[in-house]
């Protein structure tokens, strides 16, 4: 089990155990950046501030109109509870 011989269905020498596979590939072309080199903040001050732009811009209507109605019904709620806890409200319910 798993010795150092060829595989009995293919014939093939897989490698031994943790090894399998080929041997090291040739012919590898690595590139590399020197550190001193790169940028990654090249220009993110500029497009955060256009990409935050146009993303709320597209995204307002969504997300307004939600908004303005809530705080309309909310505040028209706590309207309507004051007056109906205030002496005319109680009066123009029929409560004494």
């Amino acid at each position: 089990m798993g010795g150092h011989s060829a595989d009995p269905k293919t014939g093939h020498y897989i490698g031994s155990w943790g090894k399998f596979g080929c041997p090291t590939p040739q012919r590898i072309a690595t590139y590399a950046l020197s550190p001193n080199r790169q940028r990654p903040f090249a220009g993110a001050f500029n497009a955060a501030i256009f990409n935050t732009f146009r993303r709320f811009r597209h995204q307002v209507l969504y997300v307004v109109p939600p908004f303005v109605v809530a705080y309309a019904a909310m505040n028209w709620a706590v309207e309507r509870n004051e007056y109906l806890n205030s002496k005319p409200g109680r009066l123009l319910e029929g409560e004494e």
